[in-house]
């Protein structure tokens, strides 16, 4: 008897440093009991997507990956173990893979989750695995991603948010990673009424911080960053811009007019995100892989006994790191992936209500075909508009 030919769908995939291809793969299917098949309709690129891309992190890719963790879609078809999702359901896919009945799930720390990463390589680099994360190299477990026409998602029910086939497309895809981890770095800071907060990082998650630091009731938020046009960004959203250009160092800029620092410090700009000659050398000859640049500034920035998050994805090592100066200030620093699942339907909420419209970091969108024109326009600054593109898949456009 023939054998029947597996299905085939679109998907990006990585091939090497600065390569993404649009490849046919074999279609997904069900392997787990708690699996769904989701058919996406749209999908974006992250910021961190680029550290794989830029060749940052090869040691822990594999050629035929495929990429992404933002995305949402309809359930095509649902494991026995499934109970909360059907077939036909809209659904957002959060890109941390949780298990939810281990010791870190149980207390809501889903990116910290112990069983849904078979990494021993990460393992042996921090003494723990992390959870799994969807197109996030061979270090979160080597999940093919959902920049692809179809994603097979584990712990379905978890990893799932049932939303809406009313709300757009745009603010959906928003609430897939951007809201909620801008929400994360907030939580982290512990952002509450009346502070003063700093965000060092004007991109899609860093803005989405300031206006939610804004929501949380902050009073002033300074966004800083070396984007002319991403400071304008933030400064049409009621933020102090301080432009890195303009002040050498921005952090005796913001104690010049905040002598008191901030309460809350927030980076968001990443670990490629790089001031000084001494720290570039030191990345370029290979003796450190992340700077401490912006974390210093926001250490020196921030008042004493003040709460600093990093949610700019650091991953490796840096030198010259100010620890004097955080544990005299008593500074509490916090960082992580973001704990997806903890915050929905929350978050969904307040953009359902019409309290928060996460869709302005989109200042583009699509065809999900062009996808790899798009991380080359993403990764070089030219994606028009200057934030991220929203990708309608075929499927997704028939939808509309």
């Amino acid at each position: 008897m023939a054998e029947v030919a597996a299905e085939k769908m679109k998907a990006a995939v990585w091939t090497g440093t600065k390569s993404i291809e649009l490849d046919e793969v074999p279609k997904p299917t069900i392997t787990a009991p708690k699996d769904a098949i989701v058919h996406i309709t749209h999908c974006t690129i992250c910021g961190s997507d680029l550290h794989m891309y830029d060749g940052s992190m090869n040691k822990v890719m594999e050629k035929g990956l495929i990429m992404g963790h933002e995305a949402i879609g309809i359930v095509e078809e649902v494991g026995p173990e499934v109970n909360n999702l059907k077939v036909g359901d809209r659904v957002i896919i959060l890109p941390v893979i949780a298990c939810g009945e281990c010791f870190y799930c149980k207390r809501k720390e889903f990116s910290l989750c112990d069983k849904t990463n078979p990494s021993e390589e990460l393992e042996q680099m921090y003494g723990h695995r992390l959870s799994g994360i969807f197109g996030y190299s061979l270090a979160t477990g080597g999940y093919p991603g959902d920049q692809a026409e179809y994603c097979r998602v584990p712990n379905a029910d978890l990893t799932c948010v049932k939303a809406p086939k009313d709300v757009a497309a745009k603010k959906l895809v928003a609430l897939a990673d951007v809201t909620p981890t801008a929400w994360h770095g907030c939580e982290l800071a512990e952002v509450g009424e009346g502070d003063v907060v700093g965000v060092w990082g004007c991109g899609a998650v860093g803005l989405s911080i300031q206006r939610l630091a804004k929501l949380r009731g902050a009073k002033k938020v300074y966004a800083v960053d070396k984007d002319a046009n991403r400071l304008e960004i933030a400064k049409s959203f009621g933020m102090i811009p301080v432009n890195v250009n303009d002040h050498s160092n921005p952090a005796d800029y913001i104690l010049s007019v905040e002598p008191h620092g901030l309460d809350r410090g927030i980076e968001a700009s990443g670990f490629r995100s790089t001031n000084s000659a001494a720290h570039a050398t030191m990345r370029a000859l290979g003796v450190e892989g992340d700077s401490s640049d912006t974390v210093s500034a926001v250490i020196k920035a921030t008042r004493k006994g003040g709460n600093i998050a990093l949610i700019g994805d650091f991953f490796f090592n840096t030198n010259n790191f100010p620890i004097g100066m955080l544990m005299e200030k008593a500074i509490t620093l916090r960082g992580g992936q973001l704990y997806a699942e903890k915050y929905f339907p929350y978050l969904l909420d307040l953009v359902v209500e019409g309290k928060y419209d996460p869709s302005f970091v989109f200042t583009h969108e699509d065809k999900f075909e062009n996808i790899a024109q798009s991380y080359d326009a993403f990764f070089n600054h030219k994606v028009p508009g200057g934030m991220k593109v929203c990708l309608a898949t075929a499927f997704g456009r028939s939808q509309e």
